[in-house]
């Protein structure tokens, strides 16, 4: 029975009605309820009745022209935000025409060497207007200077833009595995630019503290729950190290998970992570602004749970983990579209994906009431299991570390810890599957054979490479070399004094048309490469 004391009150027009016509309030349960501390339930009162979810499409192909226009699509279907998928050599920090991306050139994201490819990419889009995440870490801070000059090249300053910069270096050390520098003088980047931001840009996030590239290299969702929260108090270490106030940077920082096929597992994750945030930011890190405390997150489906057989089934899939990213109380939220596990995705696919956030959205009601699944006995203890085992991960690393969160992240990937923790969770996954312990439905059981090929795909030809390096090509022909060569002088000089801010340098670098390669080694001059433990 719904409490009318504390809560918002009900709202009898159309839209918080079921289709039988029954008003449904906002919120069922007692205390404490959405927007209350700890903020289990969510962190707003009302949650989707005010607002909906983002509804972020990740998208990246070819060159800059090419995912313009799939961004011109996404937006003319509905979609409220922008994300975008950089190719290999671009989170690598390599330049198209470096000898090691031959063959990646625009082939799982697109293509950025110069400002001039990000001027392409955002063509036509009112940056004041929209919000746009960009997917990138090691080379980060030279991606965000060059989105900042296309603006205000555009006449857009950089406090209005809004957005997101994964920049998350540590869980790349994890997981992921594209770093280039070695940790430390990587989380000095990361801190450069929270303080930049913090200055400059309210309006934008510095940090997507990424769990869902722990969870698709095989982790538990404890796992990824533990990592992504432990690295997230690794950064507010980080930048307070750095002279920041916990409540001038951390209603900032924003979180980003995975949603697998376990529903009610999800469910419970999501739940606890807004739990342990707001009690370790308020106990340990002393928070007193609430939106310190408030752990806003976005999600995006699974895409490692997709598969190449049957690939009509994964929008079953897919449906599935964006509900429980809904019932969790997602900020934004990212559908995989089914053709992934076979390529990039095709129009038509993408547009099915946005569709089926729409149809949770504006048809099945479960974005009328806060958080329905709270009270449910098996939800409150999955949520509890969730905090329990994170804790535990939490007390590992504060011992490895000293006291200190940072220095055990530190000590945890200089160990290979998190490798080992994670590769022994795909093991046991994967020999499960095989055992047939484990169903999957089109891999291991109610298969049909030769399905994979049904679908239209998307695919890149070495003709996007070779205009690709054309364009760069012109781009270096063009520009002063002078004015490059002082550029990327600044650049190594700022590096090697650990108390610089490094943005202002990149600023200048990327409005000189220096490219991402250029800028990238010349700080490997400074702050050398990483080469990773081995995990037997």
């Amino acid at each position: 029975m719904a409490n009318s004391d504390s809560r918002p009150n009900s709202d009898s027009r159309p839209g918080f009605r079921t289709l039988s016509g029954i008003p449904v309030d906002c919120v069922y349960g007692e205390g404490p309820l959405p927007g209350e501390f700890p903020y289990t339930r969510g962190v707003h009162a009302d949650m989707y009745r005010s607002r909906l979810w983002t509804m972020r499409m990740f998208a990246g192909f070819g060159i800059a022209g090419d995912t313009n226009a799939r961004f011109h699509e996404l937006l003319r279907s509905g979609g409220t935000g922008l994300s975008t998928a950089f190719d290999m050599p671009t989170l690598m920090g390599r330049d198209s025409d470096h000898e090691w991306a031959l063959g990646e050139v625009g082939r799982a994201g697109v293509a950025v060497d110069t400002v001039e490819d990000m001027v392409d990419l955002f063509a036509g889009i009112d940056l004041g207007a929209v919000s746009t995440s960009m997917t990138i870490n090691g080379p980060a801070p030279i991606l965000l200077a060059m989105y900042v000059a296309v603006a205000e090249q555009g006449g857009i300053q950089r406090g209005r833009l809004a957005g997101t910069l994964q920049n998350d270096i540590l869980k790349e050390y994890q997981a992921q595995k594209e770093y280039v520098f070695p940790p430390r003088p990587s989380v000095r980047l990361v801190t450069d630019v929270i303080r930049f931001t913090t200055a400059e840009m309210p309006r934008w996030n510095p940090v997507s503290i990424s769990g869902y590239h722990i969870r698709e290299a095989g982790s538990t969702a404890a796992h990824e729950l533990a990592f992504t929260l432990a690295n997230g108090f690794a950064y507010v270490e980080a930048a307070t190290a750095a002279g920041l106030h916990v409540d001038d940077f951390a209603p900032r920082l924003s979180f980003f998970f995975n949603s697998h096929n376990d529903f009610f597992e999800e469910v419970g994750k999501f739940r606890a992570a807004r739990r342990i945030w707001a009690r370790w930011m308020r106990d340990r890190y002393g928070a007193t602004d609430e939106r310190s405390l408030k752990l806003r997150f976005h999600t995006q489906t699974a895409g490692v749970s997709l598969t190449a057989q049957q690939p009509e089934v994964n929008i079953a899939r897919v449906t599935m983990q964006a509900l429980a990213g809904v019932l969790g109380g997602t900020q934004s939220l990212h559908t995989d579209s089914h053709d992934e596990a076979l390529a990039l995705p095709s129009e038509e696919a993408a547009r099915i994906a946005l569709r089926t956030q729409q149809v949770i959205a504006h048809e099945t009601g479960v974005a009328i009431v806060a958080d329905p699944l709270g009270g449910s006995d098996y939800v409150e203890w999955m949520t509890d299991e969730m905090e329990r085992r994170a804790t535990d991960v939490f007390a590992h690393l504060d011992d490895l570390g000293g006291g200190s969160i940072l220095e055990g992240v530190y000590a945890g990937i200089e160990s290979g810890w998190f490798a080992g923790e994670i590769a022994d969770a795909a093991y046991r996954y994967e020999r499960e599957v095989n055992a047939g312990d484990r169903i999957v439905v089109g891999v291991n059981a109610f298969t049909e054979g030769g399905d994979g090929e049904r679908a239209r795909l998307l695919r890149i030809g070495q003709d996007t490479e070779d205009l690709q390096l054309k364009r760069l090509e012109g781009v270096k022909q063009a520009r002063d070399d002078r004015a490059v060569a002082d550029a990327l002088r600044r650049v190594a000089v700022d590096a090697a004094e650990p108390a610089t801010n490094l943005m202002p340098a990149l600023m200048e670098a990327v409005a000189v048309r220096t490219t991402v390669g250029e800028i990238v080694e010349a700080l490997e001059g400074v702050f050398g490469t990483y080469v990773e433990q081995a995990v037997v």
